[in-house]
């Protein structure tokens, strides 16, 4: 078939890598215009983007995808399919109706569960123990087209969203492929989703992501987890905000003392943070302004009285 694909970020490059390999013609890329990127926060395309100029493709960077200009270009090329992964903006009735077959958006949830901006994140911020990846034929309404085809993953206790992210997005590619390898033959059909078991998964925002220590352990090695890399669990010590990076829960029988929410305990190579169960073992941090280091060599400049318990603790 003849392909236009959509994607903007590093995830959807895996896609895109899956395409050029497989049988079928991928004519051109959409994807977001060009943005500041990076510390330095100058202007770079997107990685899809970049990959494509690297297989001489043509790009297309509309500033919305109902831009007259673009849908007219969109027509001239005339796809069969528009393949989409994490494209990053809404699509209108005008550039649906343009590929003969629609297009198939590669979504890592198990449709119905978590619609939306943030799934993975969502999926490990509620403790979800399986999540996955849906190709689905894109509608009007957000998430909620016919299902062609799943795979699923487990959700491992470390994971991140990057960890939990980078694994659907190889198994989430090989998905798309075979969708649209069974659309061409037609030997697949896209099936309702399921009207129960709907939810939403919105943008988690840094508001979102600060660490709040009156909750239990275990929800707030999730919180961190689902905020790591993006958009980064963070905590403030001093009117100082610190990056918090992902945490562990020592056993009971560790001999760390009971803390008050968000009190600091450092010892010797370790420290620890008090929330509303028991304490969690931090990782590694990063100070405002500093670079990424283990949380015990950060502590090293924290006061600490004799029994080697911080006087300071985060808000």
């Amino acid at each position: 078939m003849r392909l236009v694909f959509a994607g903007t970020p590093a995830v959807a490059v895996t896609s895109l890598q899956a395409l050029l390999a497989s049988r079928h013609e991928v004519a051109a890329v959409v994807t977001r215009p060009d943005a500041p990127a990076g510390r330095g926060r100058k202007v770079e395309p997107s990685p899809v983007a970049a990959l494509a100029r690297e297989h001489d493709l043509e790009v297309l960077t509309p500033a919305r995808p109902r831009d007259p200009g673009f849908l007219a270009r969109l027509r001239e090329i005339a796809p069969d399919c528009c393949p989409v992964t994490a494209y990053g903006a809404l699509l209108p009735a005008e550039a649906l109706g343009v590929p003969r077959l629609g297009w198939v958006n590669l979504h890592f949830s198990l449709l119905p569960a978590w619609r939306g901006a943030a799934p993975v994140q969502h999926a490990v911020l509620h403790g979800d123990d399986i999540t996955g990846a849906t190709t689905f034929l894109i509608v009007a309404e957000l998430d909620a087209g016919p299902v062609f085809g799943v795979v699923t993953e487990a959700i491992r206790p470390t994971d991140t969203s990057g960890d939990l992210l980078a694994r659907l997005a190889q198994s989430g590619a090989g998905l798309l492929v075979a969708t649209l390898d069974g659309i061409e033959d037609q030997a697949i059909r896209a099936e309702p989703q399921p009207a129960e078991g709907v939810t939403f998964a919105p943008k988690l925002t840094p508001a979102d992501a600060r660490v709040d220590w009156k909750l239990p352990a275990h929800l707030i090695d999730r919180c961190v987890r689902a905020c790591t890399p993006d958009p980064g669990a963070w905590t403030e010590l001093e009117n100082q905000r610190i990056r918090i990076f992902p945490v562990t829960t020592p056993a009971p029988s560790s001999g760390i003392p009971s803390l008050a929410p968000g009190e600091l305990h450092v010892s010797r190579g370790a420290v620890h943070a008090g929330t509303g169960s028991r304490p969690v073992l931090l990782g590694d941090v990063q100070p405002q302004g500093k670079r990424r280091m283990p949380a015990a060599d950060w502590a090293r400049g924290l006061r600490a009285d004799g029994a080697g318990e911080s006087r300071l603790g985060f808000t």
